[in-house]
Formats: structure tokens, sequence, C-alpha cells
């Protein structure tokens, strides 16, 4: 049997370090820092040491309960916050990838409204770097994006072949626009990997799997099929949209060799913010020299075009062609470069759908057939570089 002096040392344990003032009411005086189980024994009136043993021992387990139960609820409510944060991130990202689509789509309806009319592609370009050019001046003045703080003489001299490439395969792109049916040029884009690996391989010592090799048959097998039976099929056309897969892969291949140190504020987001603004001043020249002062009131209405909407128009190409690209600079800094891989292989096939409704471009099956090929040939390349690596050549 429990005498009094153990159930006194019990209550100790449970009772605080410092004793509490003592507080009255009508009935009784209870200390306001007693421990529950010491209240119930006096309240209870208990004398026998065993039942004021019990009671103490109930009252801890009830207590341990109620901690076990405040701990498992404040688990539960940071799962439903991860949660919660993770579906967050989730949506964001998914608005990124919807905003990407939508200006790339609108982008190249615009382009391509622009060029058929307006036949001068290196001046559309320049005009598009412009107005980028613009885009960041006002992100930087804004504070919308923490501009520079410095850059080095050798950081601006490792970019300026970035700018050249950058400039012209944007450019090729213009040209190819403006000769084939959009959906014409996306499909012969679709010939990126292949490039890529001859490039790498060529400039980086790159050896390429084998499974990656098997991936380029349908892509070249794909976009062959497509160019026979394009009905607004060209050579002008056909060899720009290939000059640009070549230039846009030698930015690819010219950024792993020569490694732009990103250094302090100098992010993807300001390192393409300085090439849109190299391009335009690399380009200008250019325009001048080869196409003049085209773009203005007189000459557009001595050809007879409607000044108001083909400068619209031009604007609208301009802000989606700068923010299409941005948005994608913004999406490879959150996911791994395979998942932009196949986001962008994703683009292309939403570009083309809705090109094709779009201008109602005439596609024979054989036509359809083709590009579908290619298409899964780039979706299978993405899926066999993020499993297979390619090896040096020493």
């Amino acid at each position: 049997m429990q005498s009094w002096a153990s159930v006194k040392a019990m209550a100790a344990v449970s009772a605080p370090a410092a004793p509490s003032r003592m507080l009255c009411n009508a009935s009784c005086c209870k200390p306001s820092g007693m421990p529950q189980g010491v209240r119930m024994i006096m309240a209870r009136g208990i004398s026998s040491s065993r039942e004021a043993a019990a009671v103490l021992q109930q009252s801890q387990h009830r207590s341990s309960f109620v901690a076990l139960e405040t701990a498992a609820t404040q688990q539960q409510a940071d799962v439903d916050g991860s949660s919660t944060s993770e579906w967050g991130k989730t949506l964001r990202l998914g608005s990124l990838f919807g905003l990407w689509y939508l200006f790339n789509i609108y982008f190249n309806i615009y382009n391509k409204q622009v060029l058929k009319v307006f036949p001068f592609p290196i001046t559309i370009t320049n005009l598009q770097f412009a107005v980028g050019g613009v885009i960041v001046l006002l992100m930087w003045v804004t504070g919308l994006h923490k501009k520079p703080s410095s850059i080095s003489r050798n950081q601006l001299l490792a970019i300026l072949p970035l700018a050249c490439v950058h400039t012209l395969g944007n450019l090729f792109t213009n040209m190819s626009l403006g000769k084939v049916a959009v959906s014409f040029t996306h499909t012969i884009k679709a010939m990126e990997p292949f490039f890529s690996v001859l490039l790498s391989a060529a400039f980086l010592g790159e050896v390429p799997n084998p499974l990656v090799v098997a991936t380029l048959v349908p892509i070249v097998g794909g976009v062959a099929l497509a160019s026979l039976t394009e009905a607004s099929f060209n050579w002008a056309g056909f060899l720009s949209a290939m000059a640009s897969n070549v230039t846009f892969q030698s930015r690819n291949v010219l950024s792993k060799k020569l490694m732009v140190k990103k250094e302090g504020s100098l992010d993807n987001i300001n390192l393409f913010s300085i090439i849109t603004l190299m391009s335009f001043f690399l380009l200008t020249p250019a325009t001048l020299l080869v196409e003049g002062i085209r773009f203005n009131p007189s000459s557009l209405q001595a050809a007879g075009l409607d000044v108001k909407v083909v400068a619209t128009r031009a604007l609208l190409a301009g802000i989606c062609f700068h923010s299409y690209q941005q948005v994608s600079y913004m999406i490879l800094a959150k996911v791994t470069p395979v998942t932009h891989s196949v986001g962008n292989c994703v683009k292309r096939v939403i570009v083309i759908v809705t090109s094709v409704l779009f201008f109602r471009t005439p596609v024979s099956t054989v036509n359809a057939l083709g590009t579908g090929i290619a298409l899964t040939g780039v979706f299978a390349y993405s899926q066999v570089k993020s499993k297979k690596g390619d090896k040096k050549i020493k």
C-alpha cells in the first residue's frame, strides 16, 4: 500500500517549480498553479492513499494523451501546410507553361500576318529586338527585376558570341516564316536535336549514345516526308529554317564551351536581357544597309497597307516574341533541361496545330504523318537523353 508520503512525492513531481499565489473563491482556497490531480483529490475529499495514487496516475495518463493529441494535430497541420505549398508551386509552374505556349502562339500568328504584307525580315527582327530592349529597360528601371550590379569586360566578351548566334537564329526563323507556312517552319525546326548531337560531337567531343542516334532516325525521316508533301515548300524557306537550327544549337554549344560566369545578379533573365540589347545593336547596321528605313507611315501607306493594323500587329508580335523567350528562361530555372525539352516539344505541337487551324493551311495525310513521326522522335530523344549520357572523346 502506498503511503501519503509517496502520494505527496508524486504530487511534487507534477507540481510546478515555483508556487503561485493563492486564489480564493466562496467555496475553498486553491493554488492556481496546483496540478490537476491534486485538485481532484482535494475536491473529492479522498483520504485513502491508494485512491489518491490512482487519481494522480489517471491524471498523468490523461495529460499524456492530451499532449499526444496536440502533437498529432500539429503534425497534420504541418503536412496540410506542406501540401498546400506544393500545390501552389505546381500551379505557378503550370501557369508559366501556359504563358509560354500562349505567347508563342500569338507571336507566330501576328508575326506571320506582318511578314505576309511586309516582306522585310531583317527590319521585323530588329524591331522585335527593339521592343524587347524597351521591356528590359522598363523592367530594370521599375525594379520588376534587379538589374546587374556590375558586368566585367570578360563577361561581355563571352556573351558577345551568344548574342551573334541568337541574332542570326531569330533572323533565319523570320526569313523562313516569311516564305513558308508556320507549321512547316516548326516541322523543320523539329530537327534541332539532330544538329545538337552533330555540333556537340564536332566541337565538344561528345560521342552520342546509340539510343540517342536511333531517335534521330524518325526525326530526320519525318521532316523529309513532311517536306516532300508540303504545299508551301520552297528552298529559301526550307534552308532558312535549317540555318536557324544550326545557329540556335551553336548557341547551346557555345554556352557550354565558353561557360559564361553568372556571378552576382547576372542570372538567366539578366543574361537573356543583355543578349537582347546586344542583338539590337548588332542587327541595326545590317538593317539600315540591306533594307533601309522601311517601317514608317509613308512607306507603309505607299505599299497600300493599313498603318495602324500593321504597326499594332508588329508591336504585339514584338511583345510576344520577348515574353515567350523570357518565360522560357524562367521555366528553365525551375525545372530540369529534360523537362524543359519535353515542354518545348509539346509547345511545337500546339503551335503547329493552332497555326494550321488559324491560317487554314492545307495539310495532306502524308504531310501530317511526317510531322507526327518527327515530333515523336523529338519526344523519344528527350526521354533517352534523360537516362543515357554522352561520352567525351579522350
